[in-house]
């Protein structure tokens, strides 16, 4: 089961569960999409103690969307060894199986989750790549973080928005309203349609049958209080999902002179002191985002 909220009463040690009002709240008024039935066979496959690269591209053959993801990646600089990948299974050697879960995932989820205008669910999700990518790289240089799984998070940690601008046509201008009041989207959310793109994002995760960490960080990603809240209700592994998150959306709207409305200078300077970095650690992150 997926765990999610708790109270102070709860026994120590134990889980949190997402609450039935929540659950209601957001099935009540938005469609979940289900996992695409090639995708939950690729993940199966990908995620396998010995993978069969065979099966695997097999399985992604049938979405064309996982095959252009796949060779656009074993053709880009980060991967690309010169001479050009024009099949799944090659591509798929040559990513290695770690970052065909991201690939498939990613897919999966432009594929599947588009809101009605196409300019926004672009820009989202390019945007949101980015975000993974920074947040990858960040997770890299963590001792005992996993690079695949914060790329896997920091993709589906705002995956609600275009679900609700695609439920609420208005979604759109609640953004803008939340700009231009310095507030939280997420409170924007509330009071406009009593649920928020962290609920369904979590659902989302939950229903797609990915890791209880990916779906709690998703579910606790905006909490103001998300660095003080209990190892019982929220993990140290999971907290370091959402903290190299933050800071790879604030470094990236640093670099690119954009305001920075979704972190904050004070949850960046927390999720710095989550990972004990000095001014040199992040000044290296920079750097290596810029790149």
């Amino acid at each position: 089961m997926l765990v999610m909220e708790t109270s102070e009463q709860s026994a120590p040690g134990a889980v949190a569960v997402l609450s039935h009002d929540e659950i209601s709240a957001v099935f009540d008024i938005i469609d979940i999409p289900a996992c695409p039935q090639a995708v939950t066979e690729a993940l199966a496959l990908a995620q396998r103690d010995a993978p069969d690269l065979n099966s695997l591209a097999r399985a992604m053959a049938g979405d064309p969307g996982m095959v252009v993801a796949a060779l656009r990646l074993a053709n880009s600089a980060t991967f690309g060894g010169g001479v050009p990948v024009t099949d799944i299974r090659t591509a798929l050697i040559r990513l290695g199986i770690r970052n065909i879960v991201c690939v498939v995932i990613a897919a999966a989820l432009r594929t599947t989750i588009k809101g009605d205008n196409p300019a926004y669910s672009e820009n989202f999700w390019s945007r949101s790549t980015c975000v993974a990518d920074a947040a990858s790289r960040i997770a890299r240089r963590q001792y005992g973080m996993s690079p695949d799984a914060t790329y896997t998070y920091a993709l589906f940690h705002d995956a609600g928005m275009p679900l609700m601008a695609r439920r609420f046509p208005d979604y759109e201008q609640v953004l803008v309203q939340s700009r231009a009041s310095g507030r939280p989207v997420i409170e924007h959310e509330m009071e406009r349609f009593a649920c928020s793109h962290a609920a369904a994002g979590a659902l989302i995760a939950r229903k797609w049958g990915l890791p209880n960490t990916v779906s709690l960080a998703v579910r606790y990603h905006h909490d103001p209080e998300v660095y003080d809240l209990p190892d019982r209700v929220l993990p140290g592994g999971t907290l370091s999902l959402i903290a190299a998150t933050h800071m790879a959306e604030h470094i990236l709207c640093d670099l690119q002179r954009e305001e920075d409305l979704e972190v904050g200078d004070a949850l960046f300077a927390r999720a710095i002191e989550h990972f004990g970095l000095g001014e040199e650690d992040v000044e290296k992150l920079y750097t290596a985002i810029r790149a």
